[in-house]
């Protein structure tokens, strides 16, 4: 059987199609070289324990080592351990720790790692015993020896310590790894620890500790930046499926496909690899695309983005039970999709700094941002889901919908035409206030039951703020930009104009779309064309 694309537990390279990393790997070991203790936090299916994984072949290597390091010693001894295979009580007591911890560290003997047999010895005992009395420091001692004894430095990785929450002895483990970090020039230490999580050490503190004179004191302040980008690029992206495109000479595009997923996901890893999946496996044979080659085009890319959007995952799943459980982060969102409201990144600000480390957030050149478009796409859905019954008088019904669609093609001058009726029917004396924090709203739940199964629409991140709002919205690989704004004077509408043909430049179309919202009260309701160099620009002003 050929290989896979990957969206459960890590990727293996030999039965799954992968990003090269040994850029990252490259890098992380100098981190190793240096002796740094790190964490990589990470959001969840990120790409963390793939990373780790390869990362433990790679340091046993002693031909990736550099000349200066491979003179001192041929490769490290890696012990990489999987905290999601400690149970609650291994971590009840030191003793019920240490006992676990030798356990599965005796289990990594003859792997990437060769325990000499007096430590063999001293682990098996600590494994095996029911005495109480067993403390880490027991454990760090027998640590000690074993890398005075090791012919080669030994590196410890471990996994998953989000698995060790709420105990107070993985706190005092991380501190016993602070005192030896701190005394490794008189006392034999790990060459260096990495831990994989999702949540930082110092978040981890503020959980296990109730004392709130001790959570920002964390133990792992000895840790060491990690700034490698863990994310994907458009160039790694299109280096993973020139492979696929070697198994299965499908005639892609690599380099615009590359860039579409990147477009739509900014390189989240787990989100590009399910798209590729969902193209590979579920595209490719479907109605209107009859193999793999028709599925790896914009258009197949377009429609397994609308199979991801509306799937349940675990990913969506905590991002949303984000929005539930914190309402001031709801709030917030909502205002920077819709009202074009400005927030600062900060990250002393408790909300801002989970919804970031879990991969909802990022700094977007100091402004706070949804990390990517897809994440966005499922926040202005998930939205104007909770909207649609309060505004259910707005939407066209069924009978109406079809006329906007002739030849399969969208329609949306008719469409905005329609837009206006409505508006001046049921809104139109609405205060200025209501319309322009509801305007760009009720535009978008008015044209989502229309394209809804077929199309996808998104915001232009770049154009959104209060004045300005631009709604791409791509139907049966046809796309159709549309600028939606608030009135400020025809100075102000005119430059609107010159950018909105600037911005069909850059998509490659003769024809846009405006929608104008003009609170002047000699303003003239209705559609008009305008034509702007090789451009026609249809506006519709309510």
């Amino acid at each position: 059987m050929g290989k896979v694309f990957n969206v459960s537990a890590d990727c293996k390279p030999d039965l799954h199609y992968m990003v090269n990393i040994d850029g990252r790997l490259s890098k992380i070991k100098e981190m190793v070289d240096r002796g740094d203790y790190f964490t990589i936090n990470r959001a969840r299916q990120y790409g963390k324990t793939t990373t780790l994984k390869a990362l433990a072949c790679y340091l046993a290597k002693g031909d990736t080592l550099t000349d200066a390091v491979r003179s001192k010693f041929p490769g490290y001894e890696v012990l990489d351990l999987d905290f999601q295979k400690l149970s609650y009580r291994d971590f009840e007591s030191e003793a019920s720790f240490v006992k676990a911890f030798s356990r599965e560290s005796l289990k990594k003997d003859g792997r990437r790692i060769s325990i000499p047999e007096q430590i063999r010895t001293r682990l098996t005992e600590f494994s095996k015993t029911t005495s109480k009395e067993i403390i880490l420091a027991d454990l760090f001692g027998c640590f000690a020896d074993w890398c005075a004894e090791s012919s080669r430095p030994i590196v410890l990785l471990i996994d998953e310590i989000d698995s060790a929450t709420n105990n107070q002895v993985f706190i005092d483990f991380l501190a016993q790894l602070r005192g030896a970090y701190i005394e490794r020039d008189e006392v034999p230490a790990f060459q260096s620890v990495i831990l994989a999580s999702v949540y930082d050490i110092k978040n981890l503190k503020s959980k296990f500790v109730k004392d709130e004179n001790h959570k920002m004191n964390s133990p792992w302040n000895i840790a060491a930046d990690f700034l490698v980008d863990m994310s994907f690029s458009a160039c790694d992206i299109a280096g993973m499926l020139r492979t696929y495109e070697a198994d299965y000479h499908t005639g892609m595009d690599r380099e615009e496909i590359a860039d579409l997923l990147y477009e739509y996901t900014s390189g989240y890893p787990y989100l590009v690899s399910r798209i590729c999946k969902i193209l590979d496996e579920r595209i490719a044979g479907s109605d209107g695309f009859s193999d793999k080659q028709d599925a790896w085009t914009r258009t197949g890319v377009l429609e397994a983005v609308k199979i991801l959007l509306y799937e349940k995952n675990t990913l969506f799943d905590s991002l949303i039970n984000k929005l539930n459980d914190d309402p001031q982060l709801k709030k917030m969102l909502h205002s920077i999709l819709f009202l074009g409201g400005s927030v600062s990144f900060n990250p002393d600000s408790h909300i801002i700094d989970v919804a970031s480390m879990l991969g909802f957030l990022k700094n977007d050149q100091g402004n706070l941002a949804v990390a990517n478009r897809i994440f966005e796409m499922r926040l202005y859905n998930y939205f104007l889901s909770e909207e649609e019954i309060r505004y259910r008088t707005f939407s066209p019904d069924a009978e109406e919908k079809s006329q906007f669609i002739q030849d399969g093609r969208l329609n949306m001058k008719q469409i905005l035409e329609k837009f206006i009726i409505h508006w001046q029917d049921i809104y139109g004396p609405s205060e200025e206030k209501f319309a322009e924090e509801n305007g760009r709203k009720l535009f978008l739940l008015y044209i989502k039951p229309i394209i809804n199964g077929t199309g996808n629409y998104y915001i232009e991140s770049h154009t959104r703020n209060h004045r300005r709002t631009d709604v791409i919205i791509d139907y049966r690989g046809e796309q159709f930009i549309t600028e939606i704004k608030i009135w400020h004077g025809n100075a102000y509408n005119e430059r609107g104009e010159k950018q909105l043909s600037d911005y069909l430049d850059y998509y490659h179309l003769k024809k846009g779309y405006m929608l104008s919202f003009n609170f002047n009260k000699k303003k003239k309701i209705g559609l008009q064309e305008i034509v702007l160099g090789d451009k026609l620009l249809i506006e519709a002003v309510v």
